[in-house]
């Protein structure tokens, strides 16, 4: 009885979820991960040098693994507010694509190797749990991150990679996106789709969890922990594309070298 009540519990965060974002994704069913956004225009002959790094190409996908849906180059091309559906579409990958659910079976590992949220137990029943909560965790936080709260509060839940000016800039400005967000209109405002629905996720993860562990310090305490994590997740955000450009950079000159080489290898000459 004790887990039939559990994932009854599950199921039903879950179904509120789903229901709250069906009814407008069910309008449009995207495609792709991907977010309708603009893609980044060639620096134009005289322009500002700075746009150099601002118009690097943004993965959608960090370390060719980690999904990277809702970040954008600040630029004008990309600052038009998206549709109900565009942020829906964010939240929805967040939670389907594939890396989560790996990533929620290496984390449910974990937790059962080190015996984390004791009142689970041990065993593949114990295991199932863990992993179950793992996803319910992961729905519920995006849909509430990118999808709910910033359809209510009018906000972007895009990361507008900043690109430009000095490195500690950058970094801070990175940090400082934990708690600044940006409305549909394109102005500063309090990250309350984030920092609410991060707390809210920790909040509704009480219905399924163990009774035993359900403790208010401990949802404040990991809310707390979210908070460095997401200043860490920022500042991949902003910096991966620096590190792609690079890596272009320095691939394109190796293989002009080589073909250089080759051009005056005396194989080459002779021939």
């Amino acid at each position: 009885m004790k887990k039939c009540s559990i994932n009854c519990a599950v199921w039903l965060a879950l179904l509120t979820l789903l229901c709250v974002g069906l009814p407008v994704r069910a309008q449009e069913k995207p495609d792709s991960p991907d977010p309708k956004i603009a893609a980044d225009p060639p620096i134009q002959p005289g322009g500002d040098p700075r746009d150099k790094d601002a118009n690097d190409e943004v993965p959608k996908r960090i370390f060719w693994i980690i999904p990277n849906f809702m970040t954008a180059n600040d630029q004008p091309e990309n600052q038009g507010p998206l549709t109900p559906n565009e942020k829906y579409n964010i939240a929805w990958h967040q939670f389907w694509d594939y890396s989560a659910h790996f990533g929620n079976v290496l984390q449910a590992s974990i937790s059962q190797a080190a015996n984390a949220i004791p009142h689970y137990g041990q065993g593949w029943g114990a295991f199932g749990e863990r992993y179950l909560a793992q996803e319910a965790d992961q729905f519920t936080g995006s849909m509430l991150i990118y999808g709910v709260l910033p359809n209510m509060l009018h906000q972007d839940p895009r990361y507008f990679r900043k690109g430009r000016g000095s490195k500690w800039s950058r970094i801070a400005y990175a940090a400082s996106r934990v708690v600044i967000a940006r409305t549909d209109s394109g102005k500063p405002t309090f990250n309350a789709s984030t920092i609410f629905g991060q707390l809210g996720q920790a909040s509704i993860s009480m219905l399924y969890y163990p009774k035993q562990d359900r403790e208010l310090t401990g949802i404040l305490t990991g809310w707390a922990i979210n908070q460095g994590y997401n200043i860490g997740w920022n500042q991949l955000k902003e910096w991966t594309p620096d590190l792609g450009a690079f890596l272009r950079r320095h691939s394109k000159k190796y293989k002009q070298r080589n073909q250089i080489n080759d051009d005056r290898s005396p194989i080459t000459a002779y021939n």
